[in-house]
């Protein structure tokens, strides 16, 4: 079964995590953040870009607690799987090139906190995050996944985010993407095996069906590549998480936002969730916990550390609506 992981429908441009400046070498590495809801972009939080992150960090819950699997709590550790491409602020390496940050290792570390379990974090490439999860050699995915109705045959859900998506173009290039009409005949690049690439391919049939030419999808092996091909002219959008769109845009300012999108298609707001096996145990006690840093502020803490505070969720719930399947 292919995995998508973000996808479109128009909510508006991405003023809320406009980032305002690149990192500062004199402080250990930061990136200055415009603060969600600050529209003038004047105030800012800093990023911590080092790797001594000084995490946020929550009490152990002993009702949620309970609610694990006997093996996962005599093991006394959360076996967590997460992608290892470098997309800040989600997931990325400090500036020591090594140790392993972001916003989704944060909430992971707040889950493991509430649940008593010591926190084990492997970074993967992203298709080994479902083998993983299916051979149970990992407990648990905090790394962007978004619900769609297909994943929920394999996997259970617990949200924590909403789920925006952007398209990045050449800076300057005055292009706006609101649907598939805009795409039509343009050269776009999006990662494969992601939600982004499902809607993406979708919007390219609606343009074929409305007679006008497909999009030119392109496929990269690295950010990097990514980002040169857009840069040189070789393509003409990106399409990729918000989150990682503007802080890109503002740490390399080579690009601008033509676009965000929700992730879950025309008419339901994405939501990107801790991904467990169906049926292992651990959608109720990850809601909970998750429930139980929402409720405390320690969730609200780490997002606003990472400037994602827009994006903040007021619940987790268990395998919501998701993303249609094809032709739904």
């Amino acid at each position: 079964m292919p995995n998508y992981r973000s996808a479109a429908a128009v909510v508006g441009l991405a003023a809320a995590l406009v980032l305002s400046a690149c990192a500062n070498p004199t402080d250990g590495g930061t990136t200055d953040v415009a603060n969600p809801g600050d529209a003038s972009g004047r105030t800012t939080t800093k990023i911590n870009n080092s790797p001594d992150q000084k995490r946020v960090t929550t009490d152990k819950v002993g009702a949620i607690a309970a609610q694990v699997p006997g093996e996962i709590r005599k093991r006394g550790t959360l076996r967590i799987v997460g992608s290892a491409d470098s997309s800040p602020p989600l997931g990325f390496y400090a500036t020591d090139d090594k140790t392993r940050i972001g916003a989704e290792l944060d909430i992971a570390h707040l889950v493991s906190n509430v649940l008593g379990l010591e926190p084990d974090y492997t970074p993967v490439s992203w298709e080994n995050i479902f083998v993983g999860l299916d051979s149970a050699k990992y407990d648990v995915a905090f790394s962007n996944v978004t619900v769609t109705e297909e994943r929920k045959e394999k996997y259970d859900f617990a949200t924590y985010r909403k789920d925006d998506l952007a398209f990045q173009a050449k800076k300057g290039s005055g292009l706006k993407i609101a649907g598939y009409k805009d795409v039509a005949g343009r050269t776009v690049a999006v990662d494969s095996g992601t939600n982004q690439e499902k809607i993406l391919v979708d919007w390219s049939k609606q343009a074929e069906r409305a007679g006008l030419e497909p999009v030119d999808v392109k496929y990269y092996k690295a950010p990097s590549d990514t980002y040169l091909a857009l840069e040189s002219g070789r393509i003409e959008l990106f399409l990729g998480p918000n989150p990682t769109a503007a802080y890109h845009v503002a740490s390399a300012g080579k690009t601008e936002i033509a676009g965000t999108h929700s992730g879950a298609g025309a008419t339901l707001q994405g939501l990107i969730a801790a991904t467990a096996k169906k049926d292992r145990g651990l959608a109720e006690p990850l809601a909970a916990a998750l429930n139980e840093v929402i409720g405390n502020g320690t969730y609200a803490a780490v997002l606003k550390r990472w400037g994602l505070s827009s994006e903040a969720v007021t619940k987790s719930e268990i395998n919501p609506p998701g993303l249609p399947r094809t032709g739904q």
